[in-house]
């Protein structure tokens, strides 16, 4: 099933159809990639949303290997681009998505920002990230969380987590289906970017590495359509 208008996305038919095309897996190699195969193949179509309680090669925010955490929230959702708000420019649908996480996560109570462009942070830790890929004509999300587990004795744990008490209390269908409701406050890439200007000073001890050049986040200017300007140069991503 595909969906013409522009204002789809946020309807409630639109979201209760994803809500009920939401396929848990045990074990999958990575949602991201099982979602994007499946589109190539047309052997799905979007709206769908992918989840699995472990994953043996995710794909991490910038393309490297997700290490896999004893607990973690791993799922990707794919839409079709004529659902998006026609203002996002696609480049920019990490951020987009990235902020509507966010806030779905702050009202869980989780102090969780959204490093630029596509990295999940509580104070200067990362515990998740954001992947977006245009696969013909539909957006696929990957999404990664890591979440709380109580170490044992010989295994210690030394990774970053959503905080301890909001992690007890997620189970995986129940919040995939109350995050794709919470889709409906959003209609427009102005309204997330309103949202997202005002937490970007959180950025400004972060640094990246752009034509040979170590850039201070806080030397760049960000621009409304999501992109960052740095000595003449307009880019959409720090790889």
């Amino acid at each position: 099933m595909t969906h013409n208008s522009p204002q789809a996305f946020f309807t409630t038919s639109f979201i209760t159809l994803l809500q009920e095309h939401i396929y848990h897996f045990d074990t999958l190699p990575s949602t991201q990639t099982w979602a994007v195969e499946k589109i190539k193949a047309k052997t799905l179509i979007a709206p769908f949303c992918i989840h699995a309680k472990r994953q043996t090669q995710g794909i991490g925010s910038r393309g490297n290997q997700w290490e896999n955490v004893p607990r973690g929230l791993m799922f990707s959702f794919a839409l079709p681009l004529v659902s998006l708000p026609q203002d996002l420019k696609i480049e920019s649908s990490s951020i987009f998505f990235g902020v509507i996480l966010q806030q779905f996560l702050a009202s869980l109570g989780s102090k969780v920002w959204l490093k630029y462009p596509n990295d999940l942070y509580i104070n200067e830790h990362k515990i998740g990230g954001i992947l977006t890929q245009k696969i013909h004509d539909s957006l696929v999300c990957g999404m990664g969380i890591n979440l709380y587990h109580s170490p044992d004795a010989s295994n210690s744990q030394h990774y970053a987590t959503l905080e301890k008490s909001i992690s007890a209390n997620i189970e995986p269908l129940s919040f995939l289906s109350n995050f794709f409701q919470s889709f409906e406050k959003f209609i427009s890439w102005k309204q997330i970017f309103s949202i997202y200007k005002l937490e970007f000073h959180k950025n400004n001890s972060y640094f990246f590495h752009f034509q040979n050049k170590h850039i201070c986040l806080k030397d760049t200017i960000l621009n409304e359509d999501g992109s960052l300007s740095i000595d003449g140069h307009k880019i959409y991503s720090l790889r």
